[in-house]
């Protein structure tokens, strides 16, 4: 998903250009905490992703012996790379501060409480992931997001057409 993004409901800002959101990160999971983390990348994988292809739908994150690691991340070779092309889903290590690491730690080691990785952008230039201490949803509470979902839409489809019908 390339492009400027102004949704708030996945983060994002005037600053902030999306490269992929994890939609299905936020329908099965109840997100606590979001930080932000640089990633390390070769030059392949930066021209992929500035083409706007990656698929991290499937991935996640670890913290093992002091080190964050984002795993089961797609990025697609480049396409006019040459044998120096990287691995598609290879692991790649994130930037964080140690104090951040410490709680994204504590965070995964609490019962029913996993970390994912939410959405990468770029800001100024340089690629960013953000990772979500996120809690397992139950089916009810998927549900419940559903119908409050659908309510807030058929509200705002009403307002609009009030204004569109000049009664507003």
């Amino acid at each position: 998903m390339a492009g400027r993004s102004s949704d708030k409901r996945f983060g994002g800002g005037d600053d902030q250009v999306n490269i992929a959101v994890n939609r299905r990160a936020f329908h099965d999971y109840a997100v606590e905490e979001r930080y932000e983390a640089g990633i390390v990348l070769t030059g392949t994988e930066v021209k992929s992703l500035r083409a706007g292809r990656m698929t991290i739908g499937e991935g996640y994150v670890r913290v093992h012996l002091g080190e964050v690691w984002l795993e089961g991340v797609h990025i697609p070779p480049y396409a006019h790379g040459t044998y120096q092309n990287h691995e598609p889903r290879r692991t790649r290590k994130l930037l964080l501060h140690r104090s951040e690491i410490r709680k994204l730690r504590e965070g995964s080691q609490t019962q029913g409480y996993t970390l994912v990785p939410l959405r990468m952008y770029w800001t100024d230039g340089r690629a960013k992931l953000e990772v979500g201490v996120a809690r397992g949803k139950r089916s009810v509470d998927k549900r419940a997001s559903i119908a409050e979902r659908d309510a807030q839409r058929d509200m705002d489809r009403a307002v609009s057409d009030r204004y569109r019908r000049g009664l507003g």
